[in-house]
């Protein structure tokens, strides 16, 4: 009996043995597939569009038949847009994460704020832009501009930056929490003091994908931001003057929305080179834009807990 025990105990073993096998093996091959993929889709879109990038290509005007435009404006354009839109969503997607996590009690009330956070966050981003155009654009008067396209593309990722600060802030371990009203600390204080810091990497997490889709989107801000660019006066850095690219109530075609517009409607008989670079412009910068953003959020987390590396 015992001997039979044992042989049923090795057989189970090597059959536990077998499957944690075979599933390292696809685990490794997905990754490794999702790996290439990646990299043959960056290596394909660097490919094409490195060629046509210079220096006259980055700084010189769009041209609508001639050969030769450039990216100037449009790459400006998306820039600025993100400024503006981070300016927004950061304050009131933390604001809305922070209230969830730490003073919103459970109940239907929350439990309806949550589903409609949820909800928001599936949203297309078409509907998104036709809300914008509607309500900014039309009933607010903005008319197609900056200001505008960063409303909509925050009303885009919020629900992200809500639900991103709510679980970073749910995750902070409880022990520290309680060792901070157990030292006669406020609130405010242990949310400021002990909890952002340990959330700090989350929060970079979210900004960063908030910005990716800042960069990428061009549905929303066809309705809000529009397809066109005022000559600027790039000498000009008063925010109140029209030409100035400071000018947040300015029609603005970013650079997403330029590469839709050049291979949908591209009358230029260098419209696909300039789309190629194009693309690869906009790559290269949410790769630095990443790079960067991971960078200040290591540098923001050793100031905040005198850390010397972050995990």
């Amino acid at each position: 009996m015992t001997t039979s025990t044992n042989t049923l105990r090795a057989k189970a073993r090597k059959r536990a043995r077998i499957a944690d096998k075979v599933a390292t093996v696809v685990i490794i091959v997905l990754a490794l597939s999702i790996v290439g993929i990646l990299i043959a889709l960056l290596g394909f879109i660097m490919f094409r569009g490195l060629g046509h990038i210079s220096w006259d290509f980055l700084t010189s005007k769009p041209q609508t038949i001639r050969e030769g435009g450039g990216i100037g404006p449009p790459l400006f354009n998306s820039l600025y847009l993100l400024v503006l839109t981070m300016i927004i969503t950061i304050p009131l997607g933390l604001g809305g994460g922070i209230y969830m996590a730490e003073y919103a009690k459970p109940g239907k009330i929350t439990s309806f704020i949550r589903l409609v956070v949820e909800v928001l966050s599936s949203f297309p981003s078409i509907v998104i832009g036709l809300f914008g155009l509607l309500v900014f654009v039309n009933t607010l008067g903005l008319g197609f501009s900056l200001l505008a396209g960063a409303l909509a593309l925050t009303i885009f990722n919020l629900p992200l930056m809500v639900r991103i600060t709510e679980q970073a802030f749910t995750g902070v371990p409880r022990e520290q929490k309680e060792a901070g009203l157990a030292l006669g600390l406020s609130k405010w204080k242990i949310i400021t003091s002990i909890m952002l810091p340990v959330a700090i990497p989350s929060l970079v997490t979210g900004t960063i994908l908030a910005a990716g889709r800042v960069f990428g989107e061009a549905a929303a801000l066809l309705f809000t931001s529009g397809m066109t660019t005022p000559p600027l006066n790039f000498s000009d850095w008063n925010p109140l003057h029209p030409r100035s690219p400071l000018n947040p109530l300015r029609p603005a075609e970013t650079l997403a929305t330029h590469i839709w517009k050049v291979n949908s409607e591209g009358l230029a008989p260098d419209a696909l080179q300039i789309a190629a670079g194009a693309s690869a412009v906009l790559v290269i910068m949410v790769l630095i834009f990443n790079l960067l953003a991971r960078w200040g959020g290591r540098t923001l987390y050793r100031y905040m807990t005198a850390s010397k590396r972050m995990n």
